[in-house]
């Protein structure tokens, strides 16, 4: 996966990205489906750009959609009045390219972009840590998280905010402040506090 893994993804001081970093069982989907109407309501566009680690498919066998792509066709583009899914098959990439999949969303001009998964990536990261997990904090070596949400006290590096993971309107409020705080934000922890 590293050889993907770029040392820097190209920014954009328009679009404001923040990934959302957890060990499997910490509850990041379901945070996230609380924190997105919280955000909504604030007056907050945000896209959501889940990684999966394993093949997975949004179509179903038998549906018209889903016959043109086995037969070849990528992208697979569906679309009604409600709706658009874009479906492309990507057998020889290792990794998915988080940069263009940040540019796949652009064009819908969303006032953050929320990423969950991708945590090797170099971008700034809000952490979710649970201690019942039982798995390491990584705020110590990923020096792009700029904050981190615990059930628990914990001691962090200079530079990271502390914020209560079962505090859901604090935890919207500090993610709807992020646009302003983007353009600050687009490099590793050192060189912000340097």
């Amino acid at each position: 996966m590293s050889e993907r893994v770029p040392e820097r993804l190209p920014f954009n001081d328009d679009l404001p990205v923040l990934g959302i970093a957890a060990w499997s069982g910490t509850g990041k989907t379901t945070l996230l489906e609380q924190l997105l109407p919280a955000l909504r309501r604030r007056g907050l566009g945000v896209a959501v750009i889940k990684h999966a680690h394993h093949a997975f498919d949004v179509d179903q066998p038998g549906k018209d959609s889903h016959r043109l792509r086995q037969a070849g066709a990528s992208p697979m583009v569906v679309a009604s009045r409600a709706r658009v899914a874009l479906m492309m098959e990507t057998p020889d990439r290792e990794e998915a390219d988080l940069a263009a999949l940040i540019e796949m969303v652009r064009p819908q001009r969303p006032d953050l972009v929320l990423v969950e998964g991708f945590k090797a990536w170099p971008l700034p990261k809000l952490e979710l840590y649970r201690p019942e997990v039982g798995k390491p904090l990584r705020v110590a070596e990923d020096p792009w998280v700029r904050a981190v949400a615990s059930d628990a006290a914990l001691a962090l590096p200079e530079g990271v905010e502390a914020l209560d993971l079962n505090d859901l309107e604090a935890l919207a409020d500090w993610i709807a402040a992020w646009p302003a705080r983007w353009p600050a934000c687009q490099c590793p922890r050192e060189e912000v506090l340097s």
